[in-house]
């Protein structure tokens, strides 16, 4: 078996052989295509042209690299626009003899005669551009335990001729503050250092905004023979995309006093023919003083600084690498082992770069961990049931240190939180088999009293069973696990059927776990709970086709055939699946209808048709632009559910289906028109698709999404069937039909398993072979830590 990555391609994007390098090379196609960066202090997204979106913590999430004018205080936005002086890091070559000035990655010259390509690796981005027989190569990476930016710049003459240059970096900073803002270079530092003062109007702000790093500055290696930070003394009359200082010998080196700052650089570079430079070294990000900046040069200016910090970044990025695979398709291969893996590892580490990330969101990202870090999962589980109310309810954010309050969206009061316990709890019991994790005491947040792991998660249960009206369906109050479904249940009378039906669902969980572990009257109180949430779902919930989303305070039920928007929902018909409430004959039905109204080119739609006005029973999510977001996007955590959904149905060709078109294609016409790189799965795709069918497909470009959790279990789990039980490893694959070989290399409990899938014609059932692992049925038993097993799994070839 040989599946290599190497031809996983278009002529537009292509993976190296092992798929660790994905390159991007061309700066037009895909204008909003990007990559990302981040460690436990900082995160980056990086435009393909230049454009960077970059925050630290603080312990908040803060900005050292700001737009020209006053900005909300917001992280990521979907689909994330893009303009002329959109923060950036970029540099301009000037060909003095040619008098020629363009720009490297693109932007702002934008010059499209450049030979381009953009390499993003786990630990660093790199841009390659060739003109006129020069090449800049621009590197970007983090260190591991540091809020800032490592650059590197090298500059090759492949030419016969020798080349006098004029090199000029250029790192917005930005409209820092209206309240004081400066810049200036200082020679003992070699540094641009850009300060600030962050507004407050109250004393006790004051007090507050003592520790923030309120200067941002730039550190090169080697002298700049001028500089610049006053932005508008830069651009003059010429504009960013020609500079009227870049007309001049050389820079002004002007100060900034209140004037906006900017970050630039400028060297003189001559090359002999076929020369090239050493590196040029910059690093850029926040600082509390001047006499911080002075701290940390004497770390950059160590021996090797930058190469260590380099291969510490790798190593980081290492932790993401437990199972690995190879398959028939080298794209899917890729993306899961280098890409899936390391989103997942994201998620988990650094929690999105909150600090009271969504109940659900911190479960879910947790579940994940379960395959990466068995230890940071147990104590985020840990962590979130202390804050769970003696009630049993969970709160909507959980909060992540001392001083962290509940913000935003976490302000709504949503219901689902508790559902989410025992179904991300499954997959960690399944992957460690530590049962004895229940029996762990833990406080609530509003009691001295400490319960048991296996108590919080019963009262949540119970809180479910609680919070549900006279036909025992489930209150929303604002929203469940959409969010912006906020006008449902405002009255407190509204219901959400969806919520319903996960509940019995998350019962249901809860109960097989009880009886597991010899709880076996709790098992029957959960099941019999389970039973009940399903009865009353199908009872006052099925529409005749499909089952609709809710009914508002008012008693309007929507999601039915009858709605001209809005009319079909996907969560009540996946969690239908899931819960067993829907019958072969309504399943049937379901199916139907959801490949009738909700399939796309790019995935499935979470709703259709898309709301294109105001629906005061369902709420704001009817605001929302028709195809984005939860209002009919092709919104891949809701496309997971229902993939996960149809595997334990064994619906497995109709699963892989959906789950391939959440990677985008390596046709070079999907890939045009979702517009991002294969380097993650989004939060969305548009949908909306019989509506705005040209749209339909852009990515939103935004990577925190509980997707990629759910993601990573469907290929381990359910594609490849790899499913842990108290006695071992169970092995019950549903790979595609036209896959007649792969294999994954599968790390669990300590030990490793290389397991090899075969179809062959006298294969009638799932049959497992092997000479060093002992075999009991389909599972392999008496694993221990620190072996190697080979497995070989013979499948049936499908005609």
């Amino acid at each position: 078996m040989n599946h290599s990555s190497s031809n996983s391609s278009s002529s537009l994007v292509d993976f190296d052989a092992n798929g660790a390098v994905c390159r991007l090379k061309s700066p037009t196609a895909m204008p909003l295509a990007s990559s990302y960066l981040w460690n436990k202090h900082m995160m980056m997204q990086v435009n393909c042209r230049g454009y960077i979106v970059s925050r630290f913590m603080q312990p908040e999430p803060t900005a050292y690299s700001h737009a020209p004018n006053l900005e909300a205080k917001t992280f990521m936005q979907p689909e994330q626009p893009y303009y002329a002086h959109h923060p950036g890091r970029f540099v301009y070559i000037k060909d003095l003899e040619r008098d020629k000035l363009w720009s490297v990655p693109y932007e702002p010259c934008r010059h499209e005669g450049a030979e381009y390509s953009m390499e993003s690796e786990a630990h660093c981005i790199t841009w390659r551009i060739s003109l006129d027989e020069i090449e800049v190569v621009w590197t970007l990476f983090l260190a591991t335990d540091l809020a800032a930016e490592y650059w590197t710049l090298r500059i090759v003459n492949h030419s016969d001729g020798k080349r006098k240059l004029l090199v000029t970096p250029y790192f917005s900073v930005g409209y820092m503050s209206w309240m004081n803002q400066s810049a200036h270079f200082d020679v003992q530092l070699n540094s641009i250092v850009c300060e600030s003062v962050t507004p407050y109007q109250k004393v006790s702000q004051y007090f507050d905004n003592k520790e923030l790093l309120d200067t941002t500055f730039l550190w090169a290696s080697r002298k700049p023979d001028a500089w610049q930070v006053h932005q508008h003394n830069f651009e003059g009359e010429g504009g960013l995309h020609n500079p009227s200082a870049l007309s001049k010998p050389k820079l002004d080196c002007d100060d900034a006093r209140y004037e906006t700052p900017v970050a630039i650089m400028q060297y003189k570079v001559t090359l002999e023919p076929k020369q090239q430079t050493e590196d040029y070294r910059f690093i850029f990000g926040p600082a509390k003083s001047k006499r911080h900046i002075q701290t940390l040069i004497k770390h950059f200016q160590a021996p090797d600084h930058f190469q260590h910090r380099l291969s510490d970044a790798l190593d980081y990025q290492q932790l993401a690498a437990t199972n690995h695979l190879s398959c028939p398709d080298p794209l899917m291969s890729s993306f899961v082992n280098h890409w899936l893996s390391r989103q997942v590892h994201y998620h988990g580490d650094v929690n999105r770069l909150t600090t009271d990330p969504q109940t659900r969101n911190f479960l879910q990202d947790t579940m994940g961990l379960c395959w990466l870090n068995g230890a940071k999962a147990r104590d985020n589980f840990v962590l979130a049931l202390s804050q769970q109310h003696s009630s049993g309810a969970m709160p909507d954010g959980i909060l992540l240190n001392d001083t962290a309050t509940l913000k935003y969206i976490n302000q709504v009061p949503h219901t689902d939180h508790c559902v989410w316990l025992p179904l991300c709890l499954k997959p960690y019991f399944t992957e460690h088999n530590d049962f004895e994790f229940l029996n762990l005491e833990i406080p609530y947040s509003d009691s001295d009293q400490s319960v048991t792991v296996l108590e919080h998660v019963s009262r949540a249960m119970d809180w479910l069973v609680a919070q549900t009206d006279h036909r025992h369906l489930s209150y929303i109050a604002q929203g469940d696990w959409c969010d912006p479904m906020n006008m449902v249940g405002y009255k407190g009378v509204g219901v959400s059927s969806w919520l319903t039906v996960a509940s019995a669902y998350a019962c249901a969980t809860w109960a097989n776990i009880c009886l597991q572990t010899g709880h076996t009257d709790l098992a029957e109180k959960y099941r019999a709970h389970s039973d009940d949430f399903n009865a009353a779902f199908n009872t006052h919930c099925w529409t005749g086709d499909w089952y609709h989303r809710g009914i508002s305070d008012d008693g309007i039920a929507f999601g039915t055939p009858t709605d001209g928007e809005g009319r079909i929902f996907l969560n009540p018909q996946t969690f239908a699946l899931l819960s067993g409430a829907s019958c072969d004959e309504k399943s049937a039905k379901m199916l139907e209808a959801v490949s009738t109204y909700l399939e796309t080119p790019y995935g499935l739609q979470m709703l259709a048709p898309a709301y294109t006005r105001m629906h005061e029973h369902v709420g704001r999510v009817t605001q929302k632009f028709p195809g984005s977001a939860e209002n009919g996007s092709v919104y891949n955590h809701a496309a997971a559910f229902y993939i996960y959904a149809l595997y334990q149905k064994n619906e497995a060709e109709l699963a892989f289906k959906y789950l391939r078109q959440m990677i985008p294609a390596s046709a070079q016409e999907d890939l045009i028109q979702r517009g991002q790189l294969p380097l993650y799965v989004p939060n969305y795709y548009r949908g909306a698709y019989q509506q705005f069918p040209d749209r339909a497909g852009r990515s939103s470009q935004l990577f925190n999404t509980g997707t990629a959790a759910w993601m990573y279990r469907i290929v381990v789990e359910c594609l490849f069937g790899l499913v842990g039980t108290q006695s071992g490893l169970q092995i019950s694959p549903m790979l595609p039909s036209h896959w007649q070989d792969a294999q994954m290399v599968r790390s669990f409990r300590g030990a490793i398993l290389t397991v090899k899938y075969e179809r062959r014609e006298q294969t009638q059932a799932v049959v497992l072979q092997s000479l060093d692992a002992n075999i009991a049925g389909n599972t392999v038993v008496n694993i221990l830590p620190d072996h190697h097993y080979h497995i070989h799994v013979y499948l049936k070839k499908e005609s």
